[in-house]
This record gives C-alpha cells, sequence and structure tokens, in this order.
C-alpha cells in the first residue's frame, strides 16, 4: 500500500470539500478508484488488497491502521504500521469521534498542501472523475454502490477482492 498516496488523496478530498469524509467513506472511495483503474490501466493506483466485508470493500493494510488508531493500541517501535500511520500522521490530523454504536475517524488538514505530482496525470483524471460522482454521497450509499459491482457480489465475505 501506497500510504503517502492514501495521505495525499486525503488532502484532496478536503481541498475539494467533499461530503461526509471519514474512514469508512475514504475506504470505500480507495476501493472503487483501484477497482476502476484495475479495469482501465490493469493497475491499482493505492496498491491495496480489498477484502469483502459485510457493509463494504474494506482495504486490508489501512483498516488494521485504522482499527490501531481508534483504539489507541500501543505499538513497538519496529512495528512496521507504526511507521504507515506516522507517515500518515505527517499529512493529516486523525481525530477520533466515538458515535453510539461505532468509532468514526475524522482527517483534518495540518500544514501540508495536496501535492498532485504524487499521482500520473491518468490518475488524476479517474481520481478526479470518481470525486466528481461521489463528492456529495453519504457512506451509506457509495457503500451500496459497491455492490453493484458483480465481483463484489460474487467474492465471498473475509475474501479478497482485488
Amino acid at each position: 500500500m501506497d500510504i503517502t498516496k492514501v495521505a495525499n488523496f486525503i488532502l484532496y478530498m478536503i481541498e475539494n470539500k467533499v461530503s461526509y469524509i471519514n474512514d469508512k467513506k475514504l475506504s470505500i472511495l480507495l476501493f472503487l478508484i483501484d477497482y476502476k483503474s484495475l479495469q482501465t490501466y490493469d493497475v491499482k493506483i493505492f496498491g491495496e488488497e480489498y477484502i469483502k466485508a459485510p457493509r463494504a470493500p474494506e482495504p486490508k493494510i489501512l483498516s488494521e491502521l485504522f482499527d490501531i488508531i481508534a483504539n489507541q493500541e500501543d505499538l513497538e517501535e519496529e512495528d512496521e504500521r507504526l511507521y504507515l500511520i506516522q507517515e500518515l500522521l505527517d499529512f493529516v490530523d486523525i481525530e477520533i469521534v466515538n458515535k453510539q454504536n461505532f468509532i468514526e475517524l475524522q482527517f483534518i488538514k495540518v500544514e501540508e498542501e495536496f501535492d498532485k505530482s504524487v499521482f500520473t496525470k491518468k490518475e488524476l483524471k479517474l481520481i478526479d472523475s470518481m470525486i466528481e460522482k461521489y463528492k456529495d454521497t453519504t457512506v451509506r450509499n457509495i457503500a451500496n454502490a459497491c455492490f453493484n459491482i458483480e465481483k463484489v457480489r460474487e467474492t465471498a465475505k473475509g475474501e479478497i477482492i482485488i
């Protein structure tokens, strides 16, 4: 997984005033973008594996990082996940919001600006089109969009979709 691209994508969403940005919407958008990129260019932009979960596809590594952050787990200094979390936090702050039945992570811009040089022109064009399509879509509705994809429906729960 390319954490720098993920972090820059979060900054891009913040700068473009995407509604309902949280860890769930981010995860689903990453899946939709990587899925479309794989179909169109035969390569994923964010380099993540996506697992079929009950409500929506989940990025394997990023979901694990989000769980660690949400539960405020302490990691050993040598743990590679700590490095990934620290790199993400170099770009954005993450606020832990306790909701009634779950914990939501919200992203807050710090000093870093979106760096479009991290992406190719083709990647940016694809990202733009997906942001345009889902900018004001709720998490639930964007999750439903995933289940319109045959590959998502065919994949067994807990299995890798892409």
